[in-house]
């Protein structure tokens, strides 16, 4: 039967690097980690870290077992904020990831209202534009925007969102966009991290589904949505942006949205989670309370 101090103890050296530093972060002498680590590898009859004068670091079937590691972990934390819930509500810790604009408009302000509900629940959010590994980096949720792509975690829908093409008045003065046509010509500010960011299927007004192309190459690139938003405040071309982050500034005037007859593919945000066995208490219901929340409009 495997010892959950032990992988706990495994984990923090894989973490920190070294035994010494697994010592000082676990409040243990480097005796006692040393100890634990050797009796967890007699125990599976493997080696788990291959050990040198300069560092440490993983065999394959550490690397394997380190993953489960931190699966078993979460699973045996999770049960015990639900045994704990029973008795004083939401506890432990929450660990949210989401993109930063999206995190400051919707996601913290919605992690403050469940805060205010679960005064025990210990909340930790990482504003990214990059997708981090839940299990690795101990997510018990991620946000995610857009086309969800394969994965083994689960994932709830919270909602949709439009996207539409928009520029800076400053720029549309010596380049006006009337058309598809001209839109295509236009120069554009792309995101990144999209696989096809200069291609869409779009809607016209009589209904058809027609292939749109940008030209040429985009002239700027950014790889979050508010580096696209910062490029067309300031007149450097067009960008595909969410309505939630582009309408503020459209109502403003500091940008126009173009050719609004026509409809591009809507996105879905998602609340992606651990695919375990038991799924703690404190995702289900902060995922309740989004979902909530956004079908208000708050």
């Amino acid at each position: 039967m495997l010892n959950l101090q032990r992988l706990a103890i495994f984990a923090a050296v894989v973490e920190a690097g070294s035994f010494t530093a697994a010592a000082a972060a676990l409040g243990q002498t480097k005796a006692v980690v040393s100890f634990n680590v050797k009796q967890l590898e007699n125990e599976l009859g493997v080696s788990l870290l291959a050990r040198s004068t300069r560092r440490l670091s993983l065999t394959d079937a550490g690397e394997r077992f380190y993953q489960r590691s931190l699966q078993l972990l979460q699973e045996a934390e999770n049960v015990l904020d639900d045994v704990r819930r029973d008795h004083h509500g939401l506890s432990g810790v929450l660990r949210i990831t989401s993109t930063p604009e999206y995190g400051a408009q919707v996601v913290v302000p919605a992690l403050a209202a469940f805060s205010r509900q679960h005064p025990r629940l210990r909340i930790q959010h990482v504003s990214s534009s990059y997708h981090a590994d839940l299990i690795s980096e101990r997510f018990d949720v991620a946000i995610r925007l857009g086309q969800l792509a394969d994965s083994s975690h689960r994932a709830a829908l919270i909602d949709s969102f439009a996207i539409f093409p928009v520029a800076a008045p400053g720029y549309l003065a010596d380049r006006p966009i009337h058309s598809l046509t001209d839109l295509a010509q236009a120069q554009w500010i792309a995101h990144s991290r999209l696989s096809s960011p200069l291609s869409w299927l779009v809607a016209t007004p009589q209904r058809e589904a027609v292939l749109f192309k940008v030209a040429d190459a985009a002239t700027l690139t950014g790889d979050s949505a508010a580096a696209l938003l910062a490029f067309a405040l300031h007149g450097t071309g067009v960008a595909l942006l969410p309505a939630w982050l582009a309408q503020p500034e459209i109502d403003a005037g500091r940008l126009q949205r173009l050719l609004p007859d026509h409809r591009f593919p809507e996105q879905s945000i998602y609340a992606l989670y651990p695919n375990t066995r038991h799924v703690p208490e404190k995702v289900r219901a902060f995922i309740d309370f989004l979902r909530a929340r956004v079908a208000r409009g708050e």
